[in-house]
This record gives structure tokens, C-alpha cells and sequence, in this order.
């Protein structure tokens, strides 16, 4: 399940997905947390078990283990927090996790990603709206999926005087050199991956592909012919 943000406007962390997250995760009681898109970890971890707690669930976060690899190999659920996406994926590639997550999710354990959460599952983190603050091995993700994520899509707005780049231009620039399809997702939208991929949530989605026109698509369409 890959998430476009974690809170909406007017509602409280992770309000918007408690259902969806609670039938991802089925009768599975421990969630194994990442908080590493944060700089304060503890704090972080404090908000998410608080959370996961309201839902049934345990929250233990690899942060605090002293084998981050043991602990993904015992997981019985992932949730990879957002932030800032260099730094989660440095994380990822400094304690040598990026073969063992993607071993895990591939043999059926449940993966929920939210914002820099949810750029990591792709096969890189170009399509990332955050700033470089440090600098990963390579920009190679956990390729959980065949396509690349931008969280947080803004639609063009043809009443702004805003004379930068919009989110669109800056996608259409990322396929003027690659293949990769590119899902924006929108403020309150997810994609659930379960024998296709999904869009659910509000707001829906939109999909860019090299040479092709933008295409819409509304909540529980079904992409997988548009993102593979």
C-alpha cells in the first residue's frame, strides 16, 4: 500500500487510510516502523505506535534494534514513515536493508509506505519532490513496483503567477530521459498493489508515460496496463 501523505486538512495522522491499513495488514498483530525520513527518531516512533495502537496493532521500530537485518527478516508487517526521501533511502542503504525488505515484501509481507515511504518502493527516487540534504549510495529504490511514485501531486493552476516549473513540467522532463512511467499521486489517494495496482482514497491519481498524453484515473481504477 503506497500512500500519498499521511495526514489530510482537518484530520489527524493517518485518519484518512485507518480502514485500508487495518484490511492490508488482516490478522497480522506486530508492524515493524522505519523512521529514518525523520531526524528524530524517538519522537516519530512515539506518533506511530500511538497510532498503530488505535488500530489493534504493536509498533516496533528497527531504529532501535541492534540487528536492523534480523529485524526485517522477523517481521510480520512493514510501515516506512515519510520525510525526507535521500534520507530514508541512504538509511535503507547504509544498514544494508534494501535485498532483505524487498526479499520479504516478494514473499507476501504486507508493505505500507507513506510519502518518502511510498518513493522508496519504486525502482528510484527521482520523481521525489524533497531537497538532497545528503547524498545516497545511487538513487536505486527498493523496486517493489515496476514504476516510479510523486507523492503529493499538484495540479497545474492556470490562475497562479507562479512562473516555475510546475509538477507536470518537471515529470515530463524526467521522461524527456527516461522510461519509467510516473504515478502522481494526490493529496488523500493510494495505491494498493494486490494482483494489479489500484488507486484508492480521494482525489485519484495521474499517470505520465514517455511520448503519451497525461492520463486521469479516478478512485478504484485499475492501472497496471498503464504503469507497466
Amino acid at each position: 500500500m503506497l500512500i500519498s501523505n499521511s495526514t489530510i486538512h482537518g484530520g489527524g495522522y493517518l485518519d484518512h487510510v485507518h480502514e485500508e491499513i487495518v484490511r492490508m495488514l488482516k490478522p497480522r498483530r506486530t508492524v515493524l516502523f522505519f523512521p529514518y525520513a525523520l531526524a528524530d527518531h524517538d519522537a516519530y516512533t512515539t506518533k506511530a505506535r500511538s497510532r498503530f495502537a488505535t488500530m489493534g496493532y504493536s509498533l516496533a521500530s528497527i531504529h532501535t534494534s541492534d540487528n536492523p537485518k534480523a529485524a526485517v527478516v522477523g517481521a510480520d508487517a512493514f510501515f516506512v514513515g515519510g520525510g525526507n526521501t535521500f534520507r530514508l533511502l541512504k538509511a535503507l542503504q547504509d544498514f544494508e536493508l534494501i535485498e532483505s525488505i524487498r526479499q520479504k515484501v516478494h514473499t507476501g509481507t504486507p508493505y505500507i509506505g507513506s510519502s518518502a515511504g511510498s518513493n522508496v518502493a519504486g525502482l528510484t527516487i527521482k520523481t521525489t519532490n524533497d531537497m538532497p540534504i545528503v547524498q545516497p549510495r545511487s538513487f536505486d529504490a527498493l523496486a517493489l513496483v515496476s514504476f516510479q511514485l510523486n507523492p503529493h501531486y499538484l495540479d497545474s493552476d492556470p490562475n497562479s503567477k507562479h512562473m516555475g516549473e510546475t509538477r507536470e513540467e518537471r515529470i515530463v522532463q524526467f521522461l524527456e530521459e527516461n522510461e519509467t512511467p510516473v504515478v502522481g499521486l494526490r493529496e488523500g489517494a493510494w495505491l494498493t498493489i494486490e494482483n494489479g495496482v489500484t488507486v484508492g482514497g480521494a482525489n485519484g491519481a495521474r499517470i505520465f508515460r514517455r511520448g503519451q498524453l497525461p492520463t486521469e484515473a479516478e478512485t478504484g481504477a485499475e492501472i497496471s496496463s498503464l504503469v507497466e
